[in-house]
């Protein structure tokens, strides 16, 4: 598969079986998030890899709406960077979340980017804020987003490439 049929394969998968995820389709995603570059290579981003159950299921309560489907992922990576080393944390932890999601599909593996960053809980505050205290991490580390994967419940079809909007392309010459 190239990666554009991996691109066009790639779906935000909301629902998944109790089937647990081969470890090594897990190393796969992981390994792509670490070889996902970063700005000057300083390398912020760390990966949690969570399995907890619980734990999921505080995660699917951080925000207003969005997350309530992270209590049915078999797991969740948190991508979480040191904002004391790079003030690009946002950028790195997007490419690196991006990275992953491609990687999930390549692997079979469904996955849903769940943004955390500038998003707020029923409770008014800051979704970062309660994942943060969720996971027990300290406040210089900043969370962009989490990867909820699981096997896929069902099939999704690929876009096509009739699905891109050419009309958003301009060649300024």
């Amino acid at each position: 598969m190239d990666l554009l049929d991996v691109m066009l394969k790639r779906r935000s998968v909301r629902k998944y079986t109790d089937e647990e995820i081969p470890n090594e389709k897990m190393n796969k995603i992981i390994q792509a998030g670490l070889l996902a570059p970063t700005s000057r290579n300083l390398k912020p981003c760390n990966f949690l890899v969570i399995e907890n159950k619980e734990t999921l299921k505080k995660i699917s309560k951080s925000k207003a709406f969005g997350a309530s489907f992270v209590k049915d992922a078999n797991k969740a990576i948190a991508v979480i960077a040191n904002s004391e080393i790079s003030d690009t944390w946002i950028e790195d932890s997007s490419i690196a979340l991006a990275f992953m999601h491609l990687m999930a599909a390549e692997q079979d593996i469904g996955s849903c980017w769940i943004q955390i960053h500038l998003r707020k809980s029923k409770l008014g505050k800051s979704s970062e804020d309660l994942v943060r205290d969720i996971l027990g991490i300290d406040d210089y580390f900043r969370i962009v987003g989490i990867l909820a994967l699981g096997i896929e419940d069902g099939h999704m079809e690929a876009y096509s490439l009739d699905d891109i909007d050419k009309e958003k392309v301009h060649y300024l010459r």
